[in-house]
């Protein structure tokens, strides 16, 4: 083997740890944003209950007689 040769192959030892540092940086950001995704997802599930929840008040309310307007500010809390 020339000298060359010898210097091409130390050199590739600092760029095989970038390109694995780089790997791992990459699969840790991709598990980041699958995180990032199923929380959003489950934040939609707890909404949807709240919006069941408000409906029904909201029917409720109207099935006594109140107007839609006077039912939805009864269920946001106000008399």
């Amino acid at each position: 083997m020339t000298e060359e040769n010898k210097t091409d192959k130390k050199n590739c030892g600092g760029k095989s740890k970038a390109m694995f540092a780089y790997g791992i940086i990459q699969l840790s950001s991709s598990v980041v944003s699958a995180v990032a995704l199923a929380a959003i997802a489950l934040s939609f599930c707890s909404l949807k209950q709240e919006n069941k929840l408000f409906n029904e008040c909201v029917e409720e309310i109207q099935s006594t007689g109140k107007n839609s307007s006077d039912a939805v500010r009864f269920c946001n809390g106000g008399n």
